[in-house]
């Protein structure tokens, strides 16, 4: 179910007069042009917007426009997209609130964005990066109004300047496997009522394992669709992911504020108890009652930050129910885990990914002292990749040299990249070296 069809429903055609208004900031040489071609009789059309997670987070990554006649010949040159973005958390300023996106490639296509040599329809690709605001439909606020990341209003206008054609409606929105997921999930614990998104295996087997992913603190709310895009955590449905599991079950669960939050209001670290962790156990357990073809013997638990801190709660709440956890900038304080607690889950197998650089989840406060305990106290499955930074793991963006902020360090789960051990060799599994995706697909209880 797209939960954006009925804000697309409500959305208007921009007049003539507002395309001059959003042109008005670009060069003279520029508005020139695009006044000229506004000042003649213009064709308006609709555009299909993509919306795709990337290792920083969201960004439209491309837009589909329907065209009249059939197409053979595309020159992504002739082609101009303009945006607006807005919101009711802030006034965003400068290149958060509009731009020109950079147009890299164009070819014909179907309602999809399949290429086809001939057809109705005309995909543009977008420039996309970690330092191009105006590319993301997403904006990341903390103040009176608004917590976390939000979608945000985003308004395109593609003109055309060989035809006159304008397309300044947005008629549909696609988001390549959030498209495959159930975003409509809600369940209620008591006063406290979640949102939460699931993923169906193609694969059907007798039995199918799970995998659960907990947000971080951004991504709280009641859109399922935050804590799969804000930091591509809709990856664990992607064919490559699968394959590991031979199909498995994914759940996303979205807590109405942060895991972390206690009842008088305040985050904790661990030292008092949250007010979601009861309830998150209750969905999780009626999630899998509702699904009989999830092997209990492989439920896996993991999350970042808020989630991280979460996931390590149930597992040292339930430690006989999870087959492993995945867990990546540990917020949970190590000096509020008692030893008989450590002793408890020792021998959960569990995987711990953490940067040095991590200015939020300090390490030697949370992930550092907390792996050293368990395998101190015995623990024979229990791994840590720690890096020195968290590094454009694509290349584009200046690889090993490019450092994002350290706290994201979800970004290696979600990629599958960790593989080494705290010590720096690999984590090996029958004898072999493996991924941290590789191993979980092997754990069970």
């Amino acid at each position: 179910m797209n939960p954006f069809a009925i804000k697309i429903n409500k959305m208007k055609k921009l007049s003539l007069l507002s395309l001059l208004m959003l042109v008005s900031f670009f060069t003279i040489g520029q508005q020139s042009t695009l006044k000229k071609i506004t000042e003649r009789k213009m064709t308006k059309g609709t555009y299909t917007m993509v919306v795709e997670g990337y290792d920083w987070g969201a960004a439209v990554s491309k837009v589909i426009l329907f065209n009249e006649s059939s197409i053979s010949n595309i020159n992504k040159d002739n082609f101009t997209v303009l945006v607006e973005r807005s919101t009711e958390c802030m006034e965003l300023k400068g290149a958060q609130a509009k731009g020109e996106r950079s147009v890299v490639h164009a070819y014909v296509s179907d309602e999809k964005g399949n290429l086809l040599e001939e057809g109705n329809h005309t995909t543009l690709v977008l420039s996309v990066g970690p330092n191009i605001p105006i590319s993301s439909p997403l904006q990341y606020t903390r103040n009176d109004k608004c917590s976390g990341n939000k979608w945000v209003e985003y308004k395109i206008l593609i003109v055309d300047k060989s035809s006159h054609q304008i397309w300044d409606k947005e008629a549909n929105r696609i988001m390549p496997l959030l498209d495959e997921f159930d975003l409509t999930g809600s369940f209620t614990h008591h006063n406290l009522t979640m949102s939460y998104a699931h993923f169906t295996p193609k694969t059907k087997n007798k039995k199918s394992p799970l995998i659960i992913w907990l947000h971080g603190g951004g991504e709280g709310g009641t859109n399922s669709t935050i804590p799969l895009l804000a930091n591509k955590a809709a990856n664990y449905a992607s064919p490559e992911r699968q394959d590991y599991f031979g199909g498995a079950y994914v759940l996303a669960p979205q807590c109405p504020t942060a895991w972390m939050r206690t009842s008088e209001g305040v985050i904790t670290r661990g030292k008092v108890d949250d007010m979601h962790n009861q309830g998150l156990m209750a969905l999780i357990k009626d999630f899998v009652a509702k699904h009989p073809d999830i092997d209990t013997d492989r439920i896996y638990v993991g999350g970042c930050s808020n989630g991280g801190y979460m996931s390590l709660k149930l597992i040292l709440l339930y430690p006989e129910y999870f087959a492993a956890g995945y867990i990546s900038a540990l917020a949970y304080h190590s000096e509020f885990v008692s030893d008989d607690q450590i002793n408890a889950i020792k021998n959960v197998p569990i995987w711990f990914i953490h940067s040095k650089d991590d200015g939020v989840t300090k390490p030697e406060k949370t992930v550092v002292p907390i792996y050293q305990r368990l395998k101190k106290a015995g623990a024979t499955n229990v791994h840590f990749s720690y890096y020195d930074h968290v590094v454009d793991l694509s290349g584009f963006y200046g690889g090993d040299q490019y450092h994002f902020n350290g706290h994201w360090s979800w970004i290696y789960s979600h990629v599958n990249d960790s593989k080494l051990d705290y010590d720096g060799k690999p984590v090996m599994l029958d004898n072999r070296p493996v991924t941290v995706m590789e191993w979980m697909a092997a754990q069970k209880k």
